[in-house]
């Protein structure tokens, strides 16, 4: 199964909406949204069945038996989150949100009042219809969001793994949840704004994707709200030898479709023409220049 994940520097670039017209151009069986903080494919795909859900537990939590407490405050001195709170109503006990389960406070509590529970962090969800939708949601406030991009990964693989192509949407930025996504993909797409930030946040991306030895392309999305920086970012694909697979417009039509729940490649506009464009060369690139593949 060959994977292809499609990222972007910053969010807004309109990373989702390629990878929704991708997935719809390739007539995708497996796709995921590895957004976890704020996934948003599922709203455009039109699921038709209710998504298997599974909890995800994150960092375990510490919580304080009050029973077997001594007042001794050594958890609540040593806690670096300032996790460990106390008034007289309750004594000690743990604010779930700042607590990074560390152990610190178990560790060090002479009357063993402290334990680390299992603790729920998000959930994972997996659709499973004439296609496989692998997507999850991190609970606000909770970590380990690398981690559950991963849990989203394997569960596509496990879901479909007798397919030819998997349509990844990853999240916006370098961190870690970027790091988990690009782990084993084929081929990133890269999703550049012709804007100052755009184009800084696209060289950071290029910079992490090629740390992990992945073939690397770039698109450029609303390219006709700057045509300087767009001419920027193809003169930098050209220097650095990165496969340049288009540009897609700004296009009033697109915004429509979006807002009603569509497909840019649903209607007839322009930028939905582009995106079909870039998604055969980038296609071509993906399965080594053979042309458009029959990826159903």
């Amino acid at each position: 199964m060959k994977q292809l994940l499609i990222l972007s520097g910053k969010g807004g670039t309109g990373k989702t909406t390629i990878a929704s017209a991708f997935i719809k151009l390739a007539n995708a069986k497996a796709y995921a949204d590895c957004d976890v903080d704020a996934p948003n494919l599922h709203l455009i795909m039109n699921q038709k069945s209710n998504a298997r859900i599974t909890d995800y537990f994150g960092m375990p939590k510490a919580a304080i038996d009050p029973c077997a407490c001594r007042h001794c405050g050594l958890c609540q001195s040593n806690c670096r989150f300032d996790a460990i709170k106390f008034n007289k109503e309750n004594g000690y006990f743990v604010d779930a949100y700042a607590c990074e389960g560390c152990g610190v406070c178990e560790a060090l509590c002479p009357s063993h009042a402290i334990s680390l529970n299992p603790s729920i962090a998000g959930e994972l969800k997996l659709y499973l219809n004439d296609n496989v939708f692998s997507t999850a949601q991190l609970k606000m406030g909770s970590g380990t969001s690398g981690k559950l991009v991963t849990e989203v990964k394997n569960q596509l693989k496990a879901s479909a793994s007798n397919v030819d192509l998997a349509i990844i949407d990853g999240s916006p930025g370098i961190g870690c949840p970027v790091i988990a996504s690009l782990s084993g993909i084929d081929m990133v797409l890269i999703v550049a704004e012709p804007s100052i930030s755009g184009i800084s946040d696209m060289e950071r991306i290029i910079s992490t994707a090629d740390k992990f030895k992945i073939q690397t392309a770039v698109c450029i999305n609303k390219f006709n709200t700057n045509l300087q920086n767009t001419e920027h970012i193809i003169k930098y694909c050209h220097k650095y030898h990165i496969p340049y697979t288009g540009r897609i417009p700004y296009d009033t039509k697109a915004v429509e479709a979006i807002n009603g729940g569509y497909n840019i490649v649903d209607i007839d506009c322009s930028s939905g023409e582009a995106a079909k464009s870039v998604y055969k060369k980038t296609i071509s690139l993906l399965f080594g220049g053979l042309g458009e593949k029959n990826v159903n």
